[in-house]
């Protein structure tokens, strides 16, 4: 576990959820430029089966947990009495949400948006979004474009070309190409399975890399790389998400620190 509570202030916070990535494809995608930030994905579990629930969960600090039995402490952890996962490193707040507590110290935030509960086209699209003080969101960002992860790294590109290397930035990120439907991504296959999450993630993966590299030379970062959930193809008869089956819990993680810095 890093040490949150010293990176936070000194840092900037880029956070990427790679929405309805199953960690068995992460695992067998070919991701070399990822590569070079982390070694693995590590094996967790999320706390919410389908994204709404999933992000208020991992804004108020409960990312997913390590698929091992324990008690593991948190990255970040809103204060609430009782809790028996923070730990001194821990980056324990008193506000509700990770991005208010942010741009309470100083943070300028942003959502780039992603799937439908982030596309501020509806009531419910704009609650995750209105959570940060600059959010972005259009149709080539969303779950039907096959230029989906272009067009939002883009997007967050020049987010950080905005704004001054003086000042810190929460930059998060929610990767629609990985949430069906992805055969858009293969040239041969027409419905979804593993396999076109693989080409989906595996299109993907330069565009994040760009975004890393952009993070690298802007300064320090604290990054989060995870699933908010995985996607059932048919195992068990089971198809989607926002049920209870091992491929759904499951997902890939990675956190790292990235630039010059302490």
């Amino acid at each position: 576990m890093l040490n949150a509570r010293t990176l936070i202030g000194t840092h900037d916070v880029l956070f990427i959820t790679l929405d309805s990535l199953r960690f068995d494809v992460a695992q067998q995608a070919h991701l070399p430029g990822l590569g070079k930030y982390f070694a693995e994905w590590e094996k967790r579990h999320s706390p919410a089966s389908f994204t709404y629930a999933a992000h208020h969960a991992f804004f108020s600090g409960f990312l997913p947990t390590p698929a091992v039995p324990g008690r593991h402490p948190r990255l970040f952890a809103a204060r609430f009495q009782g809790s028996e996962t923070t730990h001194p490193q821990t980056f324990v707040f008193d506000e509700a949400t990770l991005p208010q507590a942010l741009a309470r110290r100083g943070y300028h935030t942003v959502c780039i948006g992603g799937v439908g509960f982030f596309n501020q086209e509806t009531p419910l699209g704009q609650v995750l979004p209105g959570l940060f003080q600059e959010s972005h969101w259009s149709r080539d960002m969303g779950v039907t474009s096959r230029h989906s992860a272009q067009a939002q790294v883009k997007a967050a590109l020049r987010v950080l070309d905005d704004v001054s290397t003086d000042q810190r930035v929460f930059l998060f990120l929610n990767l629609s190409a990985t949430h069906k439907p992805t055969h858009i991504f293969h040239a041969d296959l027409q419905t979804d399975s593993p396999e076109t999450q693989k080409a989906a993630l595996e299109q993907a993966e330069p565009h994040l890399v760009r975004l890393l590299e952009a993070q690298q030379q802007r300064g320090p970062a604290l990054v989060i790389l995870t699933s908010d959930h995985g996607e059932a193809f048919g195992e068990d008869g089971f198809h989607g998400h926002r049920l209870g089956h091992e491929v759904v819990w499951t997902v890939p993680y990675a956190e790292f620190v990235i630039g010059a810095g302490p």
